[in-house]
């Protein structure tokens, strides 16, 4: 069984018992969360379709914590100017665990 979720802005394929990374939730380590923007649910073969969400299917998770992913270095540069910009990003994560698809 899967379903295809919208968490953070962003579309996401979770089966039961997945650990995945969403960008940040409001929400602490051990947290229970709960996302209703389900756009299809697939059981054994069996599918529903939302037009656009499926009405009454969830999707509940358990928040692991949160965490920076990798640094991003962005360097602008003009040739012959003299002009150099060095910057990094960091961008933070949260850790969520997949505990059941509601239909």
């Amino acid at each position: 069984m899967f379903a295809i979720v919208t968490i953070a802005g962003q579309q996401f394929k979770v089966e039961k018992d997945q650990e995945i990374f969403v960008h940040q939730l409001d929400a602490k380590e051990g947290d229970s969360v709960s996302f209703d923007q389900v756009h299809l649910v697939d059981n054994a073969g069996n599918v529903s379709l939302g037009t656009p969400n499926v009405g009454g299917a969830s999707v509940s998770a358990t928040v692991l914590g949160n965490q920076k992913g990798d640094k991003v270095i962005v360097f602008k540069k003009k040739r012959r100017k003299g002009y150099r910009v060095k910057n990094g990003h960091r961008q933070s994560f949260t850790k969520i665990k997949i505990d059941g698809i509601n239909v």
